[in-house]
């Protein structure tokens, strides 16, 4: 079967031929034809995980995928061949993932069945980003009126968890870039925040300029505080100053691992460094939002499974890519 392999941590991503895998007793045999890429994929090929679960080299990469059941294992219940599926799947040990025409997986994978509204291409970009952006939204317990505060609003992640947060009542302010402000707004953003903005540094005609910072902003207009602050890209230095945005006893995500727990704790702010642990009842709840038309699932780019190299790891997504296979 037709593959994209990596030979060893942090190596070259290439086009390979490789044994097509089949399914065991409980497992499920996918023909993928959709895969979809998040930051996580060039975490995973780096090395994460190693030493902290086994991997397999040549590895294939890739944890989201979508397609339809091509064989079963004996004793598999939940489904049958022609199912149209879509899934995590990380499944150790690592190397056996989605960049592949077949992938086979445990039954009781986080696999859900896609309805018949929604393309396998849509389904593949919903797995880890919108379970991530549903599960931060259930830990933050939004209601109505709120303000959340998105930072990376503009990737992945962030664009379902505008709609998500939007959704359960609370007034979006997304960062974004000037040119995307128009697709904040129509996922749902009551405000946008754009990086880079200038502004006059004194009232003389001709006044020097310097650069409004987030927190600039932000402060600016909700000088009381946001009630949650939910940050995806920054590190540590960053998010120290955005922290200081959040009213006391507000929350604050970092599903980047780059909160200071003294700091939130001196403030009375719940919440932390997040890790998503969503699995299939989650995916389902979502895969029916979209298939109601209440989710959009914001695909910015279908690349050929051939340019995965490509594509991994590039900055500046504005929403999913997702690999045609």
């Amino acid at each position: 079967m037709r593959a994209i392999v990596v030979n060893e941590f942090g190596g070259e991503i290439q086009p390979s031929e490789r044994p097509k895998p089949e399914a065991g007793p409980g497992q499920i045999q996918i023909a993928l034809e959709a895969a979809g890429v998040n930051p996580f994929d060039k975490k995973l090929i780096d090395g994460l995980l190693d030493g902290k679960v086994p991997y397999d080299f040549p590895m294939i990469p890739g944890v989201d995928g979508a397609g339809k059941v091509s064989a079963i294992g004996d004793g598999v219940r939940g489904f049958r061949v022609g199912d149209r599926v879509v899934g995590k799947f990380l499944v150790p040990p690592i190397g056996h993932g989605t960049w592949a025409e077949y992938i086979v997986v445990p039954e009781n994978s986080t696999v859900a069945a896609i309805p018949d509204e929604v393309t396998a291409i849509q389904a593949a970009a919903l797995p880890t980003a919108a379970i991530t952006a549903l599960d931060l939204v259930d830990a933050a317990g939004i209601v109505a009126g709120q303000s959340v505060l998105i930072v990376g609003a503009a990737g992945g992640v962030g664009s379902f968890l505008v709609q998500l947060a939007a959704g359960a009542g609370g007034n979006v302010i997304a960062t974004a870039r000037p040119d995307d402000t128009d697709r904040m707004v129509r996922l749902g953003a009551a405000e946008v925040v754009n990086y880079g903005v200038r502004v006059p540094a004194s009232d003389s005609p001709e006044p020097a300029r310097y650069e409004a910072t987030i927190a600039d902003q932000v402060r600016a207009t909700h000088p009381g505080g946001v009630d949650v602050l939910f940050d995806l890209v920054d590190g540590p230095d960053q998010l120290r100053e955005l922290t200081l945005l959040v009213r006391e006893g507000g929350a604050l995500y970092s599903t980047v691992w780059a909160a200071d727990d003294t700091l939130l704790r001196s403030r009375r702010i719940s919440g932390g460094n997040f890790e998503s642990s969503g699995g299939a009842a989650q995916l389902a709840r979502l895969l029916d939002l979209a298939a109601k038309g209440e989710l959009v699932i914001p695909i910015d780019a279908t690349p050929p499974l051939a340019a995965a190299g490509k594509v991994v790891g590039a900055p500046g997504a504005r929403g999913k890519t997702v690999l045609v296979i």
